[in-house]
């Protein structure tokens, strides 16, 4: 697993550690309680910072593998998704219109909304898929 460097990482109750200061992580077995989960072992510290999540949450943040990360990537498949949708040819979007009740135009504009940001005024939604 790679580390991405300069990541600020939450170890919970506040607290924010750089990934690449990170190097080390011990679950806590004995004494363990509400907000005592992991010893972070950091660069520039001698004691472990304790923190309120598992080693493996920290883990993966470190790694880029959080929700911030996972939602850069939902937003970039939604925009990559209609931008080739958009480029269908008319005669593949009546196609899957006619045969597949697919309505291509229809899911580029539902996902074009999902693109705007959220000050802007929403478009009524569009049946997706028709029973023609």
């Amino acid at each position: 697993m790679e580390i991405v460097p300069g990541r600020m990482i939450y170890l919970g109750y506040g607290r924010y550690w750089r990934s690449d200061e990170i190097v080390g992580l011990v679950p806590i077995e004995e004494g363990r309680g509400p907000g005592r989960r992991t010893e972070v072992y950091v660069a520039t510290r001698e004691d472990p910072v304790v923190a309120s999540r598992s080693e493996q949450t920290i883990l993966n943040a470190m790694a880029g593998v959080d929700e911030m990360s996972r939602s850069a990537e939902a937003v970039a498949s939604v925009r990559e998704l209609a931008d080739e949708l958009a480029e269908l040819p008319a005669v593949l979007r009546r196609m899957l219109k006619r045969e597949g009740s697919f309505d291509a135009d229809a899911w580029v504009a539902r996902l074009a909304a999902l693109r705007r940001r959220p000050d802007e005024t929403p478009r009524a939604q569009e049946d997706l898929f028709s029973d023609d």
